[in-house]
């Protein structure tokens, strides 16, 4: 039989690159493996963003990701498999290795859930590892496959590897309603970060994979002497081949990417052009988590600093002055019709409506998270963008009114015309309740408990000769979703920017590994990403990736950034704006389809023999 993947009947000899099905026998005890798999995990969650306080490994940087070792950790894996003596062995070690990785990579939702949700520390670590254990099913069923449906080529095996895991990927980030952090591809942001813009964060997560699995191969070979053996009778399939050649290719395209980073980057980016600069503010208020909703402290906080910096624009230079103003997710805790007209919203827009404004000099506009809606028509977490223009109309609409309920208009915007960007990718059991668990919500006690989504395209915001679109917390970690308002590229955004609240998860990893996130999310789609956040990491992000200007984690203050706006489309915003993340997943499904032709047929046909 020959296939993709190769011949399936064992071969009495080796080639580089082809080999009998992963062997099945193991020097190393089932007990070492699971200690291995679990370690090998441990690293793999570290290498998202280096955690502070962990040994740090050669070549690791703290806060930073490491491609290199998301690599060799997932090579571990994928040497335990090949000495896997039956699927089930190689199920259980794909999902210690899995839940190990989830566990460390988003034990963060401890401090959600205990320190600030109230639930018992012992509930709360039940709950993250319970979580995790979950999610890493999924991985344990690839694992399985990728030793069940094993060809004999390295080739072939690797790539089935690389597809079961990318699937696996895949359904984690779609299942109630997708979590996927901590993907292994955003390890690569770095190492890999000029092929982003052509085959998103999956599409390197994958490749990957297939070079993981192919060093665990060459290990594995080195260790038994097997490396470089060929029979002079031994021909290899033509599919052996091909499987066997693409996994060369890719190892040679990692190769001349490295050496050569700008110009496969460069390649990518050719389709796209400045849109111009945009001079922004980006706040970061670091009101504590516990207090950041109570009336006496961290709403009183929030109600006076955020005004203030949008104040302070205003009165600064003209040649400081920011065109944009942005404070983070529910920097205004409060709903429009709970805060004073007098008090808080007429000093707010009165300012903003007062100043000088003309065709060339568009005056200070300002972005900011707040809460939207009432009981009648659901809640919203949503932002408001406030223009000089449409200051003046709130001020007008306000003029004898007690509070700010005339100012909220329909899903799609605010009354006098302020942009509004509402949350489409709401956060389960943070914004909105899963059935059967609402159970669960009330004992984490999150103040956001049950919202609405906004739609998943909304018109990007004109402003400064930039369209500037909003996503809020999270969302930018569904690439797909931010890729669907490139379908259109006259009208697609220029500008990107992140509202977030981190502060749920305190001082912990969870501020380095977003910083990540969006990072490669700038790369994908080749824009600036603007980060204003409570706590951290706020920061302007360029259309490169690179963080061109950053806040210290945890303190208050305003970070001043100028940022290029982008035309044009990326290879990745082409065809993921049209068809979402299915290319990457139709490759893998063709790959585990034939796997699976391969396996079907060798039951079916007798064995012919050594080639």
């Amino acid at each position: 039989m020959r296939s993709l993947f190769g011949s399936l009947h064992p071969a009495s000899s080796f080639s580089p690159l082809s080999d009998p099905a992963p062997s099945r026998t193991a020097p190393v005890g089932a007990w070492a493996w699971a200690l291995l798999c679990l370690l090998a995990g441990a690293v793999q969650a570290a290498s998202l963003a280096w955690p502070a306080g962990v040994w740090l490994l050669p070549g690791a940087t703290q806060g930073q990701a490491s491609g290199g070792w998301q690599m060799l950790s997932l090579a571990v894996l994928a040497l335990g498999l090949r000495h896997a003596s039956r699927p089930r062995q190689a199920a259980w070690r794909g999902w210690l290795f899995a839940w190990a990785w989830l566990a460390c990579t988003f034990w963060w939702l401890f401090v959600s859930l205990h320190t600030y949700g109230g639930l018992p520390a012992w509930m709360a670590v039940l709950a993250v590892l319970a979580l995790a254990g979950a999610l890493a099913l999924l991985y344990a069923g690839a694992a399985a496959l990728a030793v069940a449906w094993a060809p004999r080529s390295v080739g072939g095996q690797a790539l089935l590897f690389a597809a079961t895991w990318t699937l696996a990927e895949g359904v984690r980030g779609r299942w109630l309603t997708g979590f996927p952090w901590g993907a292994g591809g955003y390890a690569q942001v770095d190492l890999m970060g000029a092929w982003a813009p052509w085959i998103g964060v999956y599409g390197m997560g994958a490749v990957a994979a297939v070079l993981a699995y192919a060093l665990a191969a060459l290990v594995h070979r080195m260790a038994v002497g097997t490396l470089g053996a060929r029979s002079p009778t031994h021909q290899a399939s033509w599919a052996g081949r091909i499987s066997s050649g693409l996994v060369g290719l890719l190892c040679l395209a990692l190769m001349a990417s490295l050496a050569m980073p700008d110009r496969l980057r460069d390649l990518a980016l050719s389709g796209t052009d400045s849109s111009g600069t945009l001079k922004v503010w980006l706040l970061q208020g670091n009101i504590a988590q516990d207090e950041k909703f109570e009336a006496g402290t961290g709403v009183v906080q929030a109600l006076g600093w955020y005004p203030q910096q949008i104040q302070a624009a205003l009165q600064a230079n003209p040649e400081d002055a920011p065109q944009l103003v942005v404070a983070p997710e529910t920097a205004v805790p409060m709903l429009p019709q709970q805060l004073s007209a007098a008090e808080f919203w007429g000093p707010l827009l009165g300012g903003l409506a007062r100043q000088p404004v003309s065709d060339r000099a568009p005056g200070v506009s300002a972005l900011m998270g707040l809460p939207l809606g009432d009981y009648e028509q659901g809640y919203t977490n949503s932002a408001w963008g406030i223009t000089a223009d449409s200051a003046r109309r709130a001020v007008q609409a306000l003029d004898g009114e007690r509070d700010g309920t005339r100012l909220q208009g329909g899903a799609s915007g605010g009354g006098p015309g302020f942009y509004q960007y509402s949350k489409h990718h709401l956060v389960p059991f943070g914004e909105f309740i899963p059935p059967l668990f609402r159970w669960f919500t009330r004992m984490m006690n999150i103040p956001l408990g049950d919202f609405a989504r906004g739609a998943q395209v909304q018109s990007p915001w004109e402003l400064a000769g930039q369209r500037v679109s909003t996503n809020i917390c999270y969302e930018d970690l569904f690439g797909e979703e931010l890729a669907a308002s490139f379908a259109d590229a006259s009208s697609a955004p220029t500008v990107l920017v992140n509202l977030s609240n981190i502060g749920w998860f305190g001082d912990t990893v969870a501020i380095d590994q977003h910083l990540q996130i969006s990072r490669l999310r700038a790369m994908e789609l080749g824009r600036p990403m603007l980060r204003a956040t409570n706590t951290g990491a706020t920061a302007a992000i360029d259309h490169r990736g690179a963080v061109t200007h950053s806040l210290p984690r945890l303190t208050r203050d305003r970070l001043a950034a100028t940022v290029e706006g982008r035309t044009g489309l990326t290879p990745y915003a082409a065809w993921a704006s049209q068809w979402g993340q299915w290319p990457i997943w139709g490759l893998c499904l063709v790959a585990l389809g034939w796997a699976w032709i391969a396996k079907r047929r060798s039951r079916l046909k007798p064995s012919q023999g050594p080639h």
